[in-house]
């Protein structure tokens, strides 16, 4: 009998406890801080466990990681390491679907020397467009091509038809880290240029983009590509380019929500008792939340019809509505209104977008092509999200594919082998996520 630890009982990770307990060699044990979200998961499987932890117990992860063959850290990617260290120690191998962090690459030579894989990086953005674009560019460079430019985008968005608030979105993970996201500095590659942005402008660098049988979205850089000239071998690339995929007129209002400083981190005492709207004065540093929308207006430089204003307002800023207790920043109070009007009904559908361009160019024939390759994913009525789905089910996948022996290897790695890829590929499209390839000659 396989056994797998899953750490962590969030909202991403139903469909990777149901998928592994579909085996009949597997059992799996979730271990959490809500026992009852680690038993709500299980669903009383005769090989599912369920078993409250909290990672201060350090003894008990120990015991635990010591039992098992293998395990999944759905934690906060701050917890990784420790995670890691842990199944060094014991011999086990371990999955993450979180980015490689300095501390998690800082392992690689003892989980070497260990003999065991230490997998992250295997989810969605990071996970499925790493092996979706690597079995192209791999494809390419089989027949002697170059890729000379790739450009990447993914977002997380309602469906269609649950598209019914004025953002154009709706949260399926914490509204802080979404938020936080949007603060990054970016860095990518285009035409050969390397192109620097500063956090505070990400809004401003949006470009429009066109995804078939769907609408136009605004694309924004997604932090540092650079590095994934290396990561994908594609040193003749002259655009390396990774971005997010919001609804039209995300960017313009982020901007102007960040340039008012309702994105402030600074920990304050002085939030208790007031309406949204003096929140707001608040952070202007006015006297009065009178005319409260002329009055941002003002300061934005916008007209007062402005569709930024009416999203604003839809948000509830300009009410006397009372803001959530307990809120000790201004991010703290932006983001529970963000939950709070922003949140999916039960029986809505969400949807991922994945979307990957190339242009190849094969030196013998002097041929041209454009390669587009496009994942969509709707979330089940009721059931599992889009977002659940495509992050947890290819770490689902690896965990299985290790311990049956399908995957093999030791370190720190990510998806970018075909001797993984191709697998765990193969394997969603048997659970219907798959992208569609589309081939132009230039």
């Amino acid at each position: 009998m396989r056994k797998v630890l899953v750490l962590g009982a969030g909202l991403v990770s139903r469909p990777l406890v149901q998928y592994l307990l579909k085996y009949p060699d597997f059992t799996v044990t979730v271990a959490s801080r809500t026992v009852s979200k680690a038993k709500k998961l299980v669903e009383n499987h005769d090989r599912g466990n369920a078993i409250e932890w909290q990672v201060s117990q350090e003894d008990e992860l120990k015991k635990l990681i010591s039992e098992h063959d293998l395990a999944i850290s759905l934690l906060p990617y701050t917890y990784h390491t420790k995670v890691a260290r842990l199944c060094i120690e014991f011999k086990k191998h371990l999955i993450t679907t979180s980015y490689v962090s300095n501390d998690m690459q800082s392992l690689d030579s003892a989980a070497k020397e260990a003999g065991i894989l230490l997998l992250n990086e295997i989810g969605l953005d990071p996970g499925i467009d790493h092996m979706s674009a690597k079995r192209i560019i791999d494809a390419v460079h089989k027949k002697n091509g170059k890729v000379l430019s790739f450009s990447s985008y993914c977002g997380g968005l309602p469906a269609p038809d649950a598209n019914d608030n004025p953002f154009g979105y709706k949260f399926s993970w914490s509204p802080r880290g979404v938020v936080m996201a949007g603060m990054n500095n970016a860095r990518f590659m285009k035409n050969g240029e390397e192109v620097n942005i500063p956090g505070k402008e990400l809004f401003d660098h949006y470009e429009m983009v066109d995804i078939e049988n769907l609408n136009q979205f605004e694309g924004y850089p997604n932090r540092d590509s650079v590095p994934y000239v290396e990561t994908y071998a594609i040193p003749e690339t002259n655009t390396m380019f990774r971005g997010t995929l919001r609804n039209i007129g995300w960017c313009s209002t982020w901007k102007k929500i960040a340039d008012l400083g309702l994105l402030n981190l600074e920990e304050r005492s002085d939030l208790k008792d007031m309406t949204l709207a003096e929140y707001v004065a608040k952070v202007m540093g006015v006297d009065s939340a009178d005319n409260i929308r002329d009055q941002v207006a003002k300061r934005l430089k916008l007209k007062s019809d402005s569709d930024i204003l009416d999203r604003l307002e839809w948000l509830g800023l300009f009410s006397d509505e009372p803001i959530s207790e307990n809120q000790t920043t201004y991010l703290d109070v932006l983001a529970a209104r963000l939950l709070q009007k922003m949140e999916y009904k039960p029986g809505e559908k969400d949807m991922i977008v994945l979307h990957h361009e190339f242009n190849a160019y094969y030196p013998s024939t002097r041929k041209k092509e454009r390669i587009t390759s496009t994942l969509i994913d709707y979330g089940i009525p009721y059931g599992d999200s889009a977002m659940s789905r495509t992050v947890s089910l290819p770490a689902a996948i690896g965990a299985r594919f290790i311990l049956e022996g399908k995957i093999t290897g030791s370190g720190v790695m990510i998806p970018v082998l075909p001797s993984i890829y191709n697998p765990v590929l193969d394997e969603l499209v048997k659970l219907n996520i798959k992208c569609i390839d589309i081939v132009t000659n230039l």
